[in-house]
């Protein structure tokens, strides 16, 4: 009987390329996991370099005792009037240098080309100053962390608010879009949230803390009406307020810049002028943008 010749099977010289394309799409994903990891958002690397630099090189921070008890904290408490009545309308608003206007004549030279586009809105009074931007121009949709704009136009305005000791708070609002996320579960959570961010930029350029407070409106002090998008467009803004002292702050924030008149009992709470020598600002250029009133 014939016995079957076992047929020799082919030997496959290419099998190593199986391997290897396996290695090449490794080293591909590898690379693309490196480049996501390296593209870091400028805006929260200067909040966290600022953070980190704040802790470890301020002394005086980093041997204080921590506190154990009820200590209560320090208080700010607006300067006592040194007039009354009558006479402290003349006293407190008809100063040769009125301090408020030389932060609105410096804002409105700083940021012309901002306010002939319609991005930034300067107007005040005899009482308080408005600096209103545009949600856009500091946040992206729905998020509170600040742009790299944001970074640049609050260093200006910092350096312009501080060597004044007017009282600063910032007031957030938003459109009526509901917004239902696990960070802000509505617009009360993002408008506060924008307002700090502003502050706490304020702070870190230099801006003394004890000055400054941040309100969230949300979407219930609007300035137009909602039905249209140039409208919800105008809705969501951030508006800086320096006042002439703590009451008229405490005034503003308890109706909101926006309904707030300079009736005669803020006039009355606005002859105190804020605590502190103001150190005269260098006034720029002229520019083509809405003058506030005084």
């Amino acid at each position: 009987m014939r016995r079957r010749r076992h047929s020799e099977e082919t030997e496959n010289h290419e099998r190593w390329l199986v391997s290897y394309a396996d290695f090449i799409t490794l080293l591909f994903a590898f690379f693309v996991v490196m480049y996501s990891i390296s593209s870091v958002n400028e805006g929260k690397y200067k909040v966290i370099s600022q953070a980190l630099l704040g802790v470890f090189s301020d002394p005086e921070r980093s041997i204080k005792v921590i506190p154990i008890g009820d200590e209560r904290p320090l208080s700010v408490t607006p300067a006592q009037p040194l007039i009354k009545d009558s006479e402290q309308i003349d006293a407190g608003l008809a100063q040769d240098s009125d301090p408020l206007k030389t932060i609105s004549d410096d804002v409105s030279d700083a940021f012309g080309d901002l306010i002939q586009s319609n991005q930034m809105t300067v107007r005040g009074n005899e009482l308080w100053v408005e600096i209103e931007l545009k949600s856009s121009l500091l946040f992206g949709s729905g998020d509170a962390m600040p742009s790299d704009a944001a970074f640049e136009i609050i260093e200006k305005v910092a350096n312009i608010l501080k060597p004044f000791a007017n009282p600063v708070h910032v007031e957030g609002f938003t459109d009526n879009l509901p917004i239902r996320t696990a960070q802000y579960p509505t617009n009360w959570e993002l408008s506060s949230a924008r307002a700090a961010s502003i502050v706490r930029l304020l702070a870190m350029e230099g801006v003394n803390p004890a000055r400054m407070a941040s309100v969230g409106y949300g979407e219930y002090q609007p300035l137009a009406s909602n039905e249209t998008a140039q409208g919800r467009a105008r809705n969501r803004r951030v508006v800086l307020v320096i006042s002439r002292n703590l009451e008229v702050r405490r005034s503003l924030t308890g109706s909101g810049t926006a309904n707030a008149r300079p009736d005669a009992a803020l006039r009355r709470a606005g002859t105190q002028t804020a605590p502190g020598s103001a150190i005269p600002a260098g006034a720029g250029n002229p520019v083509n943008s809405p003058s506030p009133t005084f």
